[in-house]
């Protein structure tokens, strides 16, 4: 007899290690365990969002026949630990091998890979196929290069999986129309309401499990309106190719207040627990476009984000761990603020971004990368502990693709491995693609002075102070340049204002 254990973010039918199966000997063993509820401390609403995922998964898979052994998070059995479930699992049922599929993160893989030495019974980690590259084809892909840059990468992708290819020549003539993405929605814009489903009882359940469990844990778990089986995650992929895809190619950098979803497709934590696969959902964007339902810088842009960054942030991470998890280029060392947590902040812009994660676990990569990711840049914020925030608080964070979107692409602090320069702005780029400017206490034309809005100096500041770490950069030689053209007293006066404001910060004032 054969015992699958499946995680959390394995719910997928056509799993590796559900292949193999016979129903009619063989087991699944799943468990909702503390240790990985509280690795880090989970926003609730994720929390819950895994465990009734994980619930209806189990009766899914009972249903197509299977024998399943489930543990809820309150099982008096609950032994609280992968490996202690693990134990658990082969006294009782005595498998003559347990066959897991590869864990998504690295220190769960190394958890797993012990077992092979501590266990009696034959342990067999499968490939996890669910991802377009395995972490061997990226080696491969990497290996001699002097650079890693995500285009190259995801041309290589389109090209290997025909995707919105003409022959051997890219749909269109481009293979990238970011530059047609960065427009700024009209007054009066009305943004589609996102697909929701009422939490049966299964899900009723488990938000009760976890306001009981958790109650300490970050986030609101009210209201819940999350899919949680494949059809339902089926539902909101083909919600947004009717309703959002044909405006998210314009419009997917744009900020409105009170507007979290956006023409954003709201699917990364369903692709990333298995309820939906990569290549379905890009064969899917690819037939809208074909059958002109939606225009080419839409499908483009949507397609990227999975067959590119999603599978490039997943080379990089099991390319460069474990040593990727403390790098630190900028050597930055300041703790997170309380803002980040919900304490009061006049900056509007973080304000809505921090309210908006806290309600909905949820925020899309702009508010992420340039008003979260940005500020915690240009403050000097430690990346251990930035990457621990993004790691609670978001649904579809896992480490494999938090840590390098964090400590690669907000913080820099790779050094430039994944990205080719700092991502910093000034108020400016914010005051471009949002409204939040226009409701904020600060000025986003005032360059310096109480008044000003703080990303203006902090920014100038951010450039002052690593200019021995960056000034090789050649894409930071222009800003530079216009540095070095400010006078003296322009020069002192950035630092003075950005004195301030970081000292009230470090202070818990409320800035």
């Amino acid at each position: 007899m054969k015992l699958a254990f499946i995680l959390g973010d394995q719910l997928s039918h056509r799993l590796p290690s559900l292949a193999t199966l016979d129903p009619a000997t063989d087991h699944i063993w799943m468990a909702e365990v503390k240790a990985e509820a509280t690795a880090v401390r989970h926003h609730k609403k994720k929390i819950a969002f895994i465990f009734s995922a994980m619930r209806h998964f189990a009766a899914e898979l009972g249903q197509r026949g299977f024998t399943v052994h489930y543990t809820r998070i309150n099982d008096p059995h609950n032994a609280g630990s992968f490996r202690a479930e693990a134990e658990r699992a082969l006294q009782t049922l005595q498998p003559e091998t347990l066959l897991i599929t590869a864990p998504s993160e690295y220190r769960v893989l190394t958890e797993v890979e012990s077992w092979k030495n501590e266990f009696k019974t034959p342990v067999e980690i499968l490939p996890d196929d669910r991802f377009l590259s395995s972490p061997e084809d990226f080696a491969r892909w990497a290996a001699g290069r002097k650079q890693f840059r995500m285009e190259f990468f995801y041309r290589e992708m389109r090209r290997r999986y025909d995707i919105l290819m003409d022959g051997d020549d890219p749909e269109g003539g481009k293979w990238n129309y970011d530059h047609d993405n960065r427009k700024t929605p009209p007054k009066g814009t009305v943004i589609p309401e996102p697909a929701r489903f009422p939490p049966d009882a299964i899900t009723r359940q488990a938000l009760e499990d976890v306001a009981r469990e958790f109650p300490d844990h970050f986030g609101d778990l009210q209201p819940f309106h999350y899919a949680v089986t494949h059809q339902g995650a089926l539902q909101i992929l083909h919600h947004f190719i009717e309703e959002r895809l044909p405006r998210f190619g314009d419009y997917q950098d744009a900020m409105l207040q009170n507007e979290p979803w956006m023409y954003h497709s709201h699917i990364a934590h369903y692709l990333n627990c298995g309820l939906l696969l990569p290549l379905d959902c890009i064969r899917a964007a690819e037939a809208a476009y074909q059958s002109g339902n939606a225009p080419l810088n839409a499908v483009e842009g949507f397609i990227r984000q999975i067959l590119g960054w999603r599978e490039y942030v997943r080379g990089i991470y099991w390319l460069k761990m474990p040593e990727y998890e403390t790098a630190n280029f900028l050597e930055a060392d300041r703790p997170l603020p309380p803002l980040y947590w919900g304490a009061p902040t006049r900056m509007n812009c973080l304000a809505q971004c921090v309210r908006e994660t806290r309600e909905n676990a949820y925020a899309h990569h702009i508010q992420r990368l340039m008003v979260l990711g940005n500020f915690a840049l240009l403050a000097g914020l430690d990346p251990r502990e930035v990457n621990n925030w993004f790691h609670v608080v978001y649904a579809d964070a896992y480490q494999w693709v938090e840590l390098p979107n964090v400590s690669g692409m907000s913080l820099f602090a790779d050094g430039g491995l994944l990205a080719s320069k700092p991502y910093s702005s000034s108020g400016a780029y914010i005051n471009k693609m949002s409204n939040y400017c226009r409701a904020c206490p600060y000025s986003v034309t005032t360059k310096a002075g109480p008044k000003a809005c703080p990303f203006n100096y902090l920014y100038w500041n951010f450039l002052q102070r690593n200019r021995e770490r960056l000034k090789g950069n050649q894409r930071l030689a222009m800003t530079y340049r216009t540095l070095d053209k400010m006078t003296p007293a322009r020069q002192e006066e950035i630092q003075t204002d950005a004195t301030r404001f970081l000292r009230d910060l470090d202070a818990a004032e409320p800035v």
